[in-house]
């Protein structure tokens, strides 16, 4: 396993605005190929909105997606690491928190994304769960 976390970060945060629609967050998450964004009031982190958010919290309810912010629906101060933490210790609280991404702030300014598919990759890049990880990123968008 990499000793830390800016060993196997994704460099760079792709964001959304708390008022922004579920709508301007999916196609956000479409068009950049991913499935979270972080939701930010200015440079201040204040939420995590995925793709199954999106889906089990608003459209499964039948919620206007077009009319709900992705600041109703994202989950809350996440929970946060930093480029010089251990990557033992992004494992120990996506487990912990039952996550599977956690945003990497440096200075108090996001800075990346760490998943579990990228420790993974780092522990054993021959492992069922990097290798789902990878693929689900070679995967073509949708038409």
């Amino acid at each position: 396993m990499a000793d830390f976390v800016r060993e196997v970060m994704t460099a760079g945060v792709v964001a959304v605005r708390p008022d922004a629609s579920l709508v301007e967050a999916a196609l956000l998450m479409r068009t950049q190929d991913i499935g979270d964004v972080v939701v930010a009031d200015g440079q201040r982190i204040v939420g995590m909105l995925t793709d199954r958010d999106i889906t089990v919290r608003a459209v499964a309810d039948g919620t206007d997606p077009m009319t709900v912010s992705a600041g109703s629906v994202c989950t809350p101060e996440p929970v946060t690491v930093r480029p010089d933490d251990p990557a033992a210790t992004a494992e120990a609280l996506m487990r912990a928190h039952g996550v599977r991404r956690l945003p990497v702030v440096e200075n108090g300014l996001p800075v990346g994304m760490v998943s579990l598919g990228d420790l993974a990759r780092s522990e054993d890049p021959g492992s069922p769960l990097a290798g789902l990880s990878r693929s689900a990123t070679e995967v073509p968008p949708h038409p």
